[in-house]
This record gives structure tokens, sequence and C-alpha cells, in this order.
């Protein structure tokens, strides 16, 4: 059973923003932390981004700070990834995953897994 269900992908022009939204089915999400992964074709999951399960912490990669903001609302059991200024080389499928409580990059250490969404950018 998929708990995680993303929204939110789709194709924008250089430079233009897109929020995508990560649904939680469970009742106990506020006990996960939450992270937003990408995948290029023929490669694995990187981590874009996380934020734990109370949102007093978060972490971006080096690529994307500045212009990626992760949130919570943990009353809609919702993870938000609000993605602006984007660059074609952001093109990739986004998921959200889930592990307890903190934060890791490794997306080996995520054992709850959206099926994705696209975001393509072109120049």
């Amino acid at each position: 059973e998929v708990h995680l269900v993303e929204s939110g992908g789709g194709s924008v022009q250089a430079g233009e923003s897109l929020r995508l939204s990560c649904k939680d089915s469970r009742l106990t999400f506020n006990l996960y932390a939450l992270g937003w992964f990408r995948q290029y074709p023929g490669k694995l999951p990187e981590g874009v981004s996380c934020i734990d399960r109370d949102g007093i912490s978060t972490d971006y990669e080096d690529s994307v700070k500045g212009r990626f903001t992760i949130s919570r609302d943990n009353a809609e059991n919702t993870v938000y990834l609000d993605m602006n200024t984007l660059k074609p080389e952001d093109t990739a499928k986004y998921y959200c995953a889930a592990r307890p409580i903190s934060c890791s990059p490794s997306p080996n250490e995520y054992n709850e897994w959206g099926q994705g969404t696209q975001v393509t950018v072109f120049p």
C-alpha cells in the first residue's frame, strides 16, 4: 500500500515556479521526516531536500539552495516543495519519501516512497 501521493509536477519554462505536494494517508505523519528526491533517467535517486518531523530542521542539496523551499503542514499531513527559478537541469522525476524522526541524505534510509511526479523545465 502506497501511503505517499505526490502532485504538482508539470512542464514549465526556465525561470518559472512549481509547487510540489506530497500527502500522507497515515495518521502518524508527524512522526516522520519527509524528504524530496529526484531521479534522472538511468540514475539513482538523489536527495533534494528534507524536513524533520517537527519542521524545525531542513536540508537542501547545494544546487537548489536559495531556489527551493521545503515545508510541512502536519494538520494536513502534507509536505511541500516550492521550486522557484527553475532550470532545465531540474528536469527529473521527483519523489517524496519518509523515514522516522530525522533527515538522512541517503535514499536507502527511507522506507516509504511515493510514486513520483514529473517535472520538466524547458530552456
